[in-house]
């Protein structure tokens, strides 16, 4: 067994190198900005490199951007001027709460009138035809907010980007030296609100639909083979949907995580054929899958919260965020370096069901 002082990963060596992947998912991306302030926090911990989609592209380039600028005490505070930023953008949008979902402290948009017009709307009209200008205040808000020069020379932390090819449905990976604002609207392009983005001559839509987020870049990456994953669109909804919102719901969840969760059977796949063959690939050929989830959290989240961005509603996921990471780590930041906390085969077993039969992988 290799003692501390052969073991790079100990603490006289400096703090653990961690890859992370972190997932998209609207205004759910603040329980990401939740758990990346508690790994901030935690000198332990080194990121040296994150893939990101959507949500996750964006808290991934405002943190490598504080990182350069500063370190993880500025990563951190660009993290929170980002979010707070959001939530000051969406002050006037007409996709506001009910008053009936304030008075009984719902964060769901399911009965705000704004909501259901632009969710009728879109449903008729394509976003060529509503938004011909491509008019998005959330791009002028990242571009002010970060520096892709700096972003793109960081040299501390690597940041990949996933979008989705519209022509080819394949995803394409933006990497260091191409990581753009173009990018990162790509990745966060949901196809019934903008038109899709355009990048060298090829149409790009959100990296949901084909890598959410992607493993490839950081199973390939040298500088640690630990894969931390941030994942915030549940696999598992114990209730049947049963209302058309609902059906949609779980149809997106679905569609979102299909991607993730075939990069994972690969991995599973190749670690199996690994093992019965009794190859020692080395260290460039280890890697060490972690995963930080929210099955169980997320279950009381209705879709349309994706879309709310109050400052009250984006501190209240950002706590649940923080809290996931310090039970996670609590439990497994002995194992990082070490080996995998995430059973894949226990993943990819029956999930535990309403009447108890089954297992369950929801814990943190």
């Amino acid at each position: 067994m290799q003692n501390d002082a052969d073991n790079p990963t100990s603490p006289q060596h400096g703090p653990k190198p961690i890859n992370l992947a972190l997932q998209g998912g609207g205004s759910h991306g603040a329980l990401t900005w939740g758990v990346l302030d508690r790994i901030l926090e935690d000198d332990r911990l080194a990121i040296a490199e994150i893939s990101g989609t959507s949500a996750g592209a964006m808290n991934a380039v405002v943190l490598a951007d504080g990182h350069e600028r500063g370190g993880r005490d500025a990563a951190r505070k660009a993290l929170a001027a980002f979010w707070k930023a959001v939530s000051d953008a969406a002050r006037f949008s007409p996709v506001q709460r009910s008053p009936w979902d304030r008075l009984f402290g719902r964060y769901s948009l399911d009965y705000s009138p704004g909501y259901l017009f632009m969710e009728a709307l879109s449903r008729v009209w394509s976003p060529y035809e509503l938004n011909p200008l491509d008019i998005n205040p959330l791009r002028d808000l990242l571009e002010a907010q970060v520096d892709f020069g700096l972003v793109n020379t960081c040299q501390s932390i690597a940041v990949h980007v996933a979008a989705t090819n519209v022509r080819n449905g394949q995803a394409r990976i933006f990497s260091r030296g191409a990581v753009t604002a173009d990018a990162v609207m790509a990745s966060a392009c949901l196809p019934q609100l903008y038109p899709a983005v355009e990048i060298d001559g090829e149409h790009y839509w959100d990296g949901g639909f084909s890598g959410n987020p992607a493993l490839q870049p950081l199973v390939e990456s040298p500088a640690t083979p630990d894969i931390l994953i941030v994942q915030i669109n549940p696999i598992v909804r114990h209730a049947v949907p049963r209302s058309a919102r609902e059906i949609i719901n779980r149809v997106n969840e679905i569609s979102f995580n299909g991607a993730l969760i075939k990069e994972l059977r690969a991995i599973n796949l190749m670690q199996r054929l690994v093992d019965a063959k009794g190859l020692d690939l080395g260290a460039a050929g280890r890697t060490y899958l972690h995963l930080i989830h929210v099955d169980a959290e997320v279950q009381d989240l209705a879709a349309s919260s994706k879309m709310n961005a109050e400052w009250s509603y984006l501190e209240l996921l950002f706590e649940r965020g923080r809290r996931w990471a310090d039970m996670w780590l609590e439990t497994n930041f002995e194992q990082i370096g070490v080996g995998s906390t995430l059973d894949l085969d226990e993943l990819f077993s029956d999930p535990v069901r309403p009447d108890g039969a089954g297992r369950s992988h929801t814990e943190p």
